[in-house]
């Protein structure tokens, strides 16, 4: 079995470079007394280079990428990730879908671009409300748009993260997942990426849960849902919860 992949996206959060690097130390030990877990950390943009000095033991990721630079002001290219040592990027997430318009043609440029300079993309699919225990049709169509013309080899450098949106957190209502219907929709997923590029490929692609990721859930998203990994956002902003995120994640 695969090391657990833990992606920590802190959004726009903290608000001083003093709390980011308190976070970063705590996830680093953590992980020095939890081996076996792969562990990501997604700062806000400002914070990636100081938060990315202090990491031996998580990987750099982005929270969004542009895909080309030049003159596109506000922007962040991979050219510019890649040289401060970041070695995954968030793409697609829904709160960018709803807040910035992103469409599923935009992620599918920002995913070729950010495979073009050998970042790993963490692909965010999600439906925006529950549907019983079906996996409704959307969920497909994002994975196809985004990765559809790419050359099947990279496909299994891309992780894929499902996060219904009605499962976030921050959003009105929000309730998680359970582990059975995240377990149906890994295996959706699973079908969706093996018609695109064949089983043994497919096989090869890490599909993480999102959506209000908690110590008292993450072990059965884990095991019972048989997820390859968990995308956290607001657990990852308590040392507490982040810690015992990582402990349970270690010994699952």
């Amino acid at each position: 079995m695969n090391a657990p992949i833990l992606v920590f996206n802190w959004k726009s959060n903290p608000q001083s470079i003093s709390d980011a690097l308190v976070l970063a130390g705590a996830v680093e030990r953590a992980l020095a007394r939890s081996r076996g877990v792969r562990a990501v950390i997604a700062p806000p943009y400002p914070f990636l280079h100081c938060v990315g000095r202090k990491m031996k033991r998580a990987f750099l990721g982005a929270q969004d990428s542009f895909w080309d630079k030049g003159p596109y002001t506000g922007e962040v290219s991979p050219e510019e990730l890649k040289a401060i040592g970041v070695r995954y990027c968030i793409l697609g997430h829904s709160e960018r879908r709803i807040h910035q318009g992103e469409t599923d043609e935009i992620i599918k440029k920002k995913v070729a671009a950010v495979l073009g300079r050998g970042i790993a993309p963490i692909l965010c699919v999600g439906e925006r409300e529950r549907h019983g225990r079906d996996i409704p049709a959307i969920v497909g169509d994002q994975i196809r748009t985004a990765i559809g013309g790419l050359s099947s080899g990279v496909v299994p450098k891309i992780l894929i993260a499902y996060e219904p949106v009605w499962a976030i957190s921050t959003m009105p209502g929000a309730r998680p997942d359970d582990p059975e219907s995240a377990f149906r929709a890994k295996m959706y997923i699973r079908r969706v990426l093996s018609d695109m590029v064949g089983r043994k490929k497919a096989e090869r692609v890490p599909v993480l849960y999102g959506g209000s990721v908690s110590p008292a859930n993450i072990k059965g998203f884990l095991q019972d849902g048989e997820m390859d990994g968990a995308l956290v956002g607001g657990a990852g902003l308590d040392r507490q919860k982040l810690t015992r995120i990582i402990r349970i994640a270690a010994s699952r």
